[in-house]
């Protein structure tokens, strides 16, 4: 089935709709991955493109135009670009192995850029990253990828994405327009380990880790398991790790937009 004939909440630009330069090689399977990686252009980006979506398309070209003949790769390193008119386009695509993560980082997540750049457009705006989120959801309802959202500079020694859209990365990847609903009063005690901690204020935090997609038994014990979820928890969202859910970490059990 094509691409074009499933059914998904997704603008997208298919290769021959931007002129594509063909492969020179087969690509690699990539059968599933962690989520993706975000990045961005790292050049100028001219700001025109934000009102003129024939600038888009031509920057897509420029870019497949210099992996391929500046880097040598067989495509586009991308597996789908999101510019600022919501729209997605078709890189490397499903299950194809992309190039512009790192050295053996290409198999832990699909490549998605965003078209901004250190000069120039520098900001993303909201078009850019509703069509960030479009591309995550479709390459995890259709091309078997997880739930992580990582910036290009997880596990690679680079600026990208950028510090803009980065910033954007470490909230959460929330879309734009949402509002995240409001955490209940904090219980006024810290949940630490050890020893473990009993009480109905640690059953509604492992419920509500449970919500948002962590493996953690509900049974009103915050023992080990739940500091481990909780340090987990507490890297994503880039504060102090240190197992003790305070009020920083309680409510951002609620209000931070799911990863």
């Amino acid at each position: 089935m094509r691409p074009s004939e499933l059914t998904v909440a997704i603008d997208l630009v298919l290769r021959r709709d931007w002129n594509a330069r063909a492969p020179r090689g087969d690509y690699t399977q990539l059968d599933s991955t962690k989520g993706v990686k975000v990045h961005y252009t790292g050049g100028q980006v001219d700001p025109g493109i934000v009102s003129d979506h024939s600038g888009c398309v031509a920057l897509v070209r420029s870019i497949q135009a210099y992996h391929m003949d500046g880097n040598g790769w067989i495509d586009i390193g991308y597996s789908y670009v999101a510019c600022p008119h919501k729209k997605v386009f078709e890189g490397r695509g499903l299950h194809r192995l992309p190039a512009a993560n790192g050295p053996g980082l290409n198999t832990g997540h699909y490549a998605v850029l965003g078209l901004v750049g250190n000069s120039g457009l520098v900001r993303p705006p909201e078009g850019v990253l509703h069509a960030i989120l479009d591309a995550v959801q479709y390459v995890r309802d259709e091309g078997n990828a997880g739930k992580e959202i990582k910036g290009h500079r997880d596990g690679y020694s680079t600026d990208c994405p950028g510090e803009p859209l980065y910033a954007w990365v470490r909230r959460g990847a929330p879309r734009p327009g949402t509002t995240p609903p409001a955490a209940p009063p904090f219980p006024g005690r810290l949940l630490r380990y050890p020893p473990v901690m009993h009480g109905d204020d640690v059953r509604t935090w492992q419920a509500q880790m449970n919500k948002r997609g962590w493996t953690l038994t509900a049974d009103g014990a915050y023992g080990a398991q739940s500091r481990d979820v909780c340090r987990r928890f507490q890297r994503q969202q880039g504060v102090a790790d240190d197992g003790v859910v305070g009020p920083v970490t309680w409510r951002l059990a609620w209000e931070a937009p799911a990863a």
